[in-house]
């Protein structure tokens, strides 16, 4: 292996993009704020995406596709989503060596061209609820890229439902980002926050905004995903109307909710530390790493006769065998680390002859996630500590989030603590509040948690009298 990654304490940002190069999720592309997703990166992705396209199917929706270009005449419908994308926009005006009559947007997301979509489509209520994700790439021209996090291009899935009334189109919103935490804390063993977005951070063009926020290992917010409830904007914008049961004709409630590769950088950034990934075992694309260890020839060919024997016994494991004899053992271990492999089976001359192997686990350092376990009842045991892998990474990352969280009560202690923390404080949602701490602090409100009681208070940014409080952190 190279050199060893930057410590995350010394530079966070430096380590972040260093894990992705070397454990080879994602490279750099030609064009500028554009990024190479690499197969061990890409089939990351197809493991997300398998977790959440199995929980949208589930709950009724059906997969679709719809055009990459939209007509910029769509966008212009909506006023507040036209003026919340138009800095993102990447338009093409020029097409087959003519100039085009009409601008095309490289698509930003979709509702405008879905909208128009299901205005054609949708015509009484038998028709409803209609239920589509699309699994997409998306283009916003962002000024501060990141790899994963922020890129110009990125790929997601997203959501777009019509009701025929506002609780259905809420309860919508709502189950679906109970789905995205549903995913966040089982497959990603992320802990997650669901809250209401502020006015000021809601998408451009809904009623109402929700998120999940995440805790990032230098104790950052990362919003992992968002659920919109459109209310009838896009429907009064594209004429999405049905009949309803007494003949008359009403507009729609619509909805749309999403996540990205972003979840990627989630998962490198909750649960990596200084050797490089640590991957959850329901995501990892290599779940088990086989090392065989050999001096001889002698040794190789029963070492590897045992090594088929643990192949066999593990079947239904995503097991990845390094029989490579360029490298040595140690410079493999040191490789696996790097990459986030939950557990290692090394097997040498001696495991042979007792018919053991050894586990590693790449959640605990050194010893500590050592055992010896023999042959018999390998599977079982593999089986049992993937599970207990899965568990023990979301519990330190609850742990983490919990002990790097602080209640505040006046704007002192807000700045004081938000640097490194996330503050939770009551606040009355005046916007003017947002705008002074993002000038002072950088942080912003991620959302207002969901799962609170509400009782009244004060505003511990103005004073003002308040009911809710919110969570306040710096964030990607």
């Amino acid at each position: 292996m190279a050199d060893k990654l930057t410590p995350r304490s010394q530079d966070y940002s430096k380590w972040y993009t260093e894990v992705i190069q070397r454990a080879e999720l994602a490279d750099y592309a030609p064009v500028k704020g554009c990024m190479v997703i690499m197969p061990y990166g890409y089939a990351l992705w197809e493991n997300i995406k398998e977790g959440l396209d199995r929980r949208f199917k589930a709950t009724g929706h059906k997969n679709a596709y719809f055009p990459l270009f939209i007509p910029m005449s769509f966008l212009r419908k909506e006023a507040e989503h036209v003026e919340g994308f138009a800095p993102e926009l990447a338009i093409v005006t020029h097409g087959g060596g003519k100039e085009l009559e009409e601008p095309l947007v490289v698509r930003p997301t979709s509702e405008t061209v879905i909208g128009h979509m299901y205005a054609k489509w949708i015509r009484s209520y038998r028709d409803l609820p209609v239920l589509i994700n699309q699994w997409a790439n998306v283009v916003r021209w962002e000024m501060r890229t990141r790899l994963f996090l922020r890129t110009t291009e990125f790929l997601w899935q997203e959501g777009h439902t019509a009701h025929a009334t506002a609780e259905e189109a809420i309860e919508e919103t709502l189950r679906m980002l109970d789905v995205y935490a549903d995913f966040a804390t089982q497959d990603a063993a992320i802990p997650v926050i669901k809250g209401r977005k502020s006015e000021s951070e809601k998408f451009a063009g809904a009623v109402q905004s929700y998120s999940i926020e995440a805790m990032m290992g230098n104790k950052w917010a990362l919003q992992a995903g968002t659920s919109h409830f459109l209310g009838q904007n896009f429907a009064k914008a594209f004429d999405i109307t049905y009949l309803d049961r007494n003949n008359e004709l009403q507009y729609c409630w619509t909805t749309s909710w999403g996540v990205s590769t972003r979840m990627e950088g989630a998962v490198i950034m909750t649960h990596g530390d200084d050797q490089g990934l640590i991957l959850p075992p329901r995501l990892a694309p290599i779940q088990v790493v086989v090392v065989p260890i050999w001096r001889d020839d002698g040794q190789k060919s029963a070492v590897l006769e045992t090594v088929q024997q643990v192949k066999g016994m593990l079947e239904g494991v995503r097991l990845e065998v390094d029989d490579r004899e360029e490298y040595t053992s140690g410079w493999k271990f040191n490789e696996w680390e790097l990459r986030g492999v939950p557990l290692r089976i090394e097997i040498g001359p001696k495991d042979v002859e007792k018919r053991q192997v050894v586990l590693a686990r790449r959640d605990l350092p050194g010893r500590e996630g050592k055992s010896i376990v023999p042959l018999d009842g390998l599977n079982a045991r593999v089986t049992e500590l993937l599970e207990t892998i899965q568990r023990a990474m979301y519990d330190r990352a609850l742990a983490f989030r919990q002990a790097n969280t602080v209640e505040a009560t006046t704007y002192e202690e807000i700045v004081e603590a938000v640097q490194d923390h996330f503050v939770y404080a009551y606040w009355c949602g005046d916007p003017a509040d947002e705008v002074r701490l993002k000038e002072e602090t950088k942080a912003t409100t991620r959302c207002i948690p969901l799962d609170q009681e509400r009782k009244p208070g004060r505003c511990a940014l103005c004073g003002k009298p308040a009911t809710e409080k919110v969570i306040l952190a710096r964030a990607y």
